[in-house]
């Protein structure tokens, strides 16, 4: 079962050190700009497939900035 939640907790281990690293607001506007990069990767049909992960990590960097 731990293999499986592996990425999950890799990712919120990651948002954690970005948000220790750097503080709220400026991992809230960091998250913004991963969020749009995916967007724009997004709409290139190539880029599609890491835009959206990178859209997804970019809104869960926001989130954790702002509930700290």
């Amino acid at each position: 079962m731990g293999i499986i939640l592996w990425p999950l907790k890799f990712i919120l281990s990651l948002t954690s050190a970005i948000l220790s690293l750097c503080g709220r607001l400026i991992t809230i506007v960091l998250g913004l700009a991963l969020c749009a990069a995916g967007l724009i990767l997004c709409l290139t049909l190539i880029g599609i497939w890491l835009g959206i992960p990178l859209a997804i990590l970019g809104l869960i960097v926001m989130v954790r900035g702002v509930l700290g």
